[in-house]
């Protein structure tokens, strides 16, 4: 057993972001937001849902995407991975996957701020849907990356 080194503190940030990231998503979706619907008033909800997902919207840009994208970045740089090497099968391809489909909830995620603040709800809910169930794919993917 090696102990905790560098590269164990740098991993267990970008867990622990992603937990806190993904975790946050499916806590608001399946807890917090149901309860509100059933518990506040229509003017409440929507009051409280706004306020709760600009909250987290603003963790998501100033913590967990820095947090993301710094951690992310130093491991490949540790593994030596390069552009040539997403190309490459097993760890290479799937980092690539993972790395495609992270720009794709980003994607998804901005897209539901703005059918949210243009008052379109209908595209709004569509939109986080698919962000959740992207930043799922996200997590499966890095799990079955090797641990560098």
């Amino acid at each position: 057993m090696g102990g905790v080194g560098l590269w164990s503190l740098v991993r267990f940030l970008h867990v622990t972001g992603a937990v806190l990231w993904v975790g946050g998503q499916l806590a608001l979706s399946l807890v917090v937001l149901p309860l509100a619907r059933r518990m506040l008033s229509e003017d409440a909800r929507d009051r409280f849902a706004a306020e709760a997902g600009r909250r987290f919207g603003l963790l998501t840009g100033a913590l967990f995407l820095p947090l993301q994208l710094g951690t992310g970045w130093a491991m490949a740089w540790h593994k030596g991975v390069t552009w040539a090497s997403l190309a490459d099968p097993g760890y290479g391809r799937t980092l690539a996957a993972k790395l495609g489909l992270f720009v794709l909830v980003m994607l998804a995620a901005a897209g539901h701020g703005i059918a949210h603040t243009r008052g379109r709800a209908e595209l709004a809910r569509a939109l986080a849907v698919a962000s959740l169930v992207g930043s799922l794919g996200v997590v499966l993917l890095a799990a079955a990356l090797p641990a560098t």
